[in-house]
């Protein structure tokens, strides 16, 4: 959600703070502390820098939050009233020592997985005899259910990038002949131009580099003849945006359209397994019962899915062992993929959102093996 002055999201972070605080009294925590990272947006409605410089939202369980911001960072802080209290800092004082008189006599204390290192240590020594745990156990609940609101940011976001997937498919993004890197930056540039503040990541893979899941985009020329596999996303008013479309230059050769059939049924059926109720795990297990049945199961190296929302990357996973039933407004992406090591890769990807009418794809672009 964007920073905003108005009352509809003063009102919003109140309610998750009161959420936050309901939490930590079921769980017995005195404090909360946070430092950068995504649960302090999502609580706050401001995104901290990763600096040297300690910024930190310390929630006491029974008074006022505060949020800890070295003084040359205030004026970026878009104050909430009634939410939390701005407590800046200057340069010669130590932010560690104010955040833990903040948080008081504290016993129990949650504190986020990106504070760094040297301020959790340091505060070791300014609240001693504590008992340390992980944030995510209270605000990870909160944020793996997305509000409807936070649905809508995520529909808008998945529609921009339909859109670039759509000028990938009708040939308005030239292939042959460019080198990766430079159809990874025209991607890019397309995603800004479609209303993303941030591109995340623009991965462009021809032949035998797209079986590498992560590939880097290179110098590598794009040739007649060869898949094409281009995943893509940013951050549009906060929320990700994630999709992978593969296209073939020319028409597919026929090892690579038998094995794209099998990977379009699979990712159809772990789709359709997305209901609310069902495991994360049997999400995956239905994309890789295809695959495997097809002869490729060697070939399907990674989880199917990851959460999605703030970050890129967020609870929950669809992956075996997570026996976690989807609920509904978790949202996530259903990505299996086949590579082939040395020959050619292929991946398809949706993000979904568990409701109770049913999984609600937020992507809707051509789902078949395109010729361009």
């Amino acid at each position: 959600m964007s920073s905003t002055t108005t009352a509809a999201a003063t009102a919003i972070y109140q309610d998750r703070l009161d959420r936050v605080r309901a939490g930590m009294t079921e769980q017995g925590i005195d404090a909360v502390m946070l430092s950068v990272g995504h649960d302090l947006p999502y609580l706050t409605g401001y995104l901290a820098m990763p600096l040297e410089r300690l910024t930190m939202l310390v929630i006491p369980r029974d008074g006022e939050a505060s949020l800890v911001i070295p003084q040359l960072e205030a004026p970026r802080v878009v104050e909430q009233s009634g939410v939390f209290t701005l407590v800046p800092w200057g340069e010669t004082a130590n932010p560690v020592e104010i955040a833990a008189r903040l948080a008081g006599a504290a016993s129990k204390v949650a504190v986020g997985d990106q504070i760094w290192a040297r301020f959790l240590v340091e505060l070791l020594r300014h609240l001693p005899g504590a008992t340390y745990l992980r944030a995510v156990d209270v605000v990870g609940p909160l944020r793996i259910v997305k509000d409807a609101a936070e649905v809508a940011a995520l529909r808008a976001a998945g529609d921009a990038a339909d859109r670039v997937a759509q000028q990938l498919h009708s040939g308005d993004i030239p292939l042959v002949g460019r080198t990766e890197a430079e159809v990874s930056k025209d991607i890019s540039a397309r995603l800004i131009a479609e209303g993303h503040q941030k591109v995340n990541f623009a991965i462009v893979a021809a032949g035998a580099n797209a079986a590498s899941p992560h590939h880097h985009a290179s110098d590598r020329v794009i040739d007649a003849g060869e898949i094409v596999l281009c995943d893509f996303g940013g951050t549009m008013d906060d929320y990700c945006s994630d999709t992978t479309r593969c296209v073939f230059t020319g028409e597919p050769a026929g090892d690579v359209a038998e094995a794209y059939a099998v990977l379009h049924e699979a990712q159809a059926a772990a789709v359709a397994a997305a209901t609310v109720g069902t495991p994360c795990e049997d999400v995956d297990r239905a994309a890789r019962r295809v695959i495997a049945d097809a002869g490729f199961g060697a070939y399907f190296i990674h989880r199917t899915g990851h959460g999605i929302g703030l970050e890129e990357h967020e609870d929950p996973y669809i992956v075996e062992g997570n026996s976690t039933p989807l609920l509904a407004g978790h949202a996530f992406s259903i990505e299996p993929g086949i590579y082939v090591p040395g020959k050619w890769g292929m991946r398809l990807e949706d993000i979904v959102v568990a409701a109770d009418s049913g999984p609600d794809s937020l992507n809707n672009s051509d789902h078949t093996l395109v010729p361009v």
